[in-house]
């Protein structure tokens, strides 16, 4: 899968190149699962040894605002630190998640997230609760790099040069809610040795009067945001998920079966 992707997405490079990247990608994958399982060893006073702030103030400005924040992220580099640290600094994120299908799994999963604060809201039927969070002025983590189905809501735009079915959901309860929005990644940096949670400058919605063409336009550029992180730093970025897996009406499939 992450073989077919990078060719996909990256035909000018060699299998080389596209080898080496997708071998780091894994090496990414190991380091999250191993900081994951640390995740009961840190504390306020211990973090800062893996991982660093970068832009805190972006988020500072967006909490400010008082409608609460959409934290979006994407599968970038050992994801789960970055909801999880900026719990440990005191700020609480409600995080969408769809329920693993082993509920033990499920469970001790969340609990780990959870350690400090955080709170999980199940995928469907999460409106409500997300509506609640906002207007608390709370903080609400949403994934938004991964594949959507059409009846969930996708709308169709550019990402990596592939029309790709992504969620409406953060751009619609933006424009409904005037929460800030906000895009939070976690970056391995190789210089430093830890990683660093970047958050960007929040971003500023189009609001043209037309809702349908406002979330797409907004969901558009909450997306270019997330290239212009894949492509500096394509070795950590999640390669082996069928991202455009639902093509737009009469497109031909881009995964064999």
């Amino acid at each position: 899968m992450g073989k077919h992707n990078l060719q996909l997405v990256f035909p000018e490079l060699s299998p080389g190149e596209r080898g080496r990247i997708l071998r780091n990608e894994f090496r990414q994958l190991g380091w999250l699962l191993a900081e994951f399982a640390h995740f009961p060893r840190y504390t306020p006073q211990t973090i800062h040894q893996v991982i660093v702030y970068d832009g805190y103030e972006n988020f500072q400005r967006a909490a400010a605002a008082g409608k609460g924040v959409l934290y979006l992220t994407a599968h970038m580099s050992a994801w789960e630190l970055g909801s999880f640290t900026h719990s440990l600094h005191g700020h609480h994120v409600a995080y969408l998640a769809r329920p693993l299908d082993n509920p033990r799994v499920d469970a001790l999963i969340n609990r780990y997230r959870c350690l400090w604060g955080n709170l999980p809201i199940a995928r469907r039927n999460s409106t409500r609760p997300v509506l609640q969070r906002l207007r608390q002025a709370g903080a609400v983590g949403m994934l938004i790099d991964q594949n959507v189905m059409r009846e969930d809501g996708a709308v169709f735009v550019d990402f990596l040069g592939i029309p790709a079915a992504t969620t409406a959901g953060p751009a619609r309860i933006a424009l409904h809610t005037g929460a800030a929005v906000v895009l939070a990644l976690v970056l391995w940096d190789a210089k430093l040795g830890k990683y660093r949670l970047r958050f960007e400058p929040p971003l500023e919605l189009s609001r043209t009067g037309d809702l349908e063409q406002d979330v797409l336009t907004n969901t558009a550029r909450f997306t270019q945001v997330i290239e212009s992180y894949v492509r500096r730093y394509p070795d950590q970025w999640l390669w082996v998920h069928r991202r455009w897996r639902t093509r737009p009406p009469n497109a031909p499939p881009l995964y064999p079966g």
